[in-house]
């Protein structure tokens, strides 16, 4: 189940992105070939207009086959030539590259007000109650992270976890609230305490002892490793929704970008941390975390991804969007198209390398799983 709802995921983003491409062309008077959802050998193809439409085997997203994006001697000087993207002015060309990352930041837009619409999970703490007094409903203890290779880690606990009950065999927490629990794990060092907490609607049970060396400011402190918070429901009107939705996207793309560029400047100076990524195995892993934990928590998974994947898109690297864009800037600077050939070459070495990184992603994401 979980490999289908990754596909699913990952085609809705990449179609997305390709939907920005197809439109941006189609209304710029680019020819567009065929639009595909897959990736070849076809299961049906139909032609409408000027576009061939076909559905494809290998279901890992879709593409747009535009005219003169790969530039041969008929996209330049044939007889549809005028049609073709290499012979449009270079702020056309630029719009039809970017509007794939628009649309997936779009997409990002609408999926976090969705959520703010159906129902967030919020803190108490969290500025949207702080400082801008929305109410949260149904407030519950919840774990709100889990730091690796600690006991709570061990003993199954995951962020989204609702504490039912905390207790000894002699002792018990009587008003559950971050504090109250964080003071009676801290005091109750090295014996059992029985947690019961709820997730995706299933109630269950795990026995943790606190240890010391868990938190590194305070090493002789018993504790488990887990971030524990107050988390209700905040749901927005339409329009409110909308705002916040818009807010947390700007937020989510800018530490997103921070994050992506830091890494990439590491990977660039041979310092890169693999196993702190996720690649295609990785991400089953963590979108079936998301779905177990409900809609809301897998619509919001989803526009994380989206702004990764525009990011990345935008990062100038040969076959990415990105590069692309630096090759119109580049034209546009010098005032003539560069050769076609040195165009196609860098993009098929950028692409290669591309799928090594893949695959050393993909290894790392294997790893970890042993």
């Amino acid at each position: 189940m979980s490999i289908i709802i990754f596909v699913i995921v990952l085609v809705v983003l990449i179609l997305v992105h390709e939907i920005g491409h197809f439109l941006a062309a189609k209304k710029s008077g680019i020819r567009v070939d065929e639009f595909g959802i897959g990736f070849p050998p076809k299961i049906f193809s139909k032609k409408i207009g000027e576009t061939r439409y076909s559905l494809n085997w290998i279901p890992f997203g879709g593409f747009v086959k535009i005219f003169g994006e790969d530039p041969n001697e008929e996209s330049i000087r044939g007889p549809d030539s005028k049609r073709s993207f290499v012979n449009k002015k270079r702020p056309v060309q630029a719009l039809v590259i970017a509007m794939g990352v628009i649309f997936n930041i779009l997409l990002a837009v609408v999926l976090f007000s969705w959520g703010f619409m159906a129902g967030m999970p919020v803190s108490d703490i969290d500025p949207l109650v702080v400082n801008k007094g929305y109410e949260i409903t149904n407030a519950k203890l919840t774990v709100i992270n889990v730091l690796p290779a600690t006991p709570a880690d061990k003993a199954g606990l995951k962020a989204g976890d609702e504490i039912l009950s905390v207790a000894t065999r002699s002792d018990n927490v009587e008003i559950l609230d971050s504090e109250n629990v964080s003071q009676f794990i801290s005091s109750h060092k090295g014996e059992d305490i029985a947690f019961v907490y709820e997730r995706a609607g299933e109630v269950k049970l795990a026995e943790i002892v606190p240890e010391e060396n868990v938190v590194p400011d305070e090493p002789e402190r018993g504790a488990i490793g887990t971030l524990l918070g107050t988390v209700g429901t905040l749901k927005l009107p339409i329009h409110r929704a909308l705002i916040e939705g818009t807010i947390l996207t700007g937020e989510m793309t800018v530490l997103i970008a921070v994050a992506l560029g830091g890494f990439l400047l590491s990977a660039f100076t041979l310092s890169a941390d693999f196993s702190q990524i996720a690649g295609p195995v990785g991400i089953v892993g963590l979108v079936s975390d998301a779905a177990a934990l409900g809609l809301i928590a897998l619509l919001n998974f989803t526009a994380i991804i989206s702004i990764h994947l525009a990011i990345i898109n935008l990062f100038p690297f040969p076959a990415l969007d990105g590069g692309r864009l630096v090759v119109i800037l580049i034209e546009a600077i010098k005032r003539s198209p560069i050769k076609p050939k040195i165009v196609n070459a860098v993009n098929t070495i950028g692409f290669i390398l591309l799928i090594l990184l893949m695959l050393v992603v993909t290894y790392s994401d294997i790893v970890k799983l042993f």
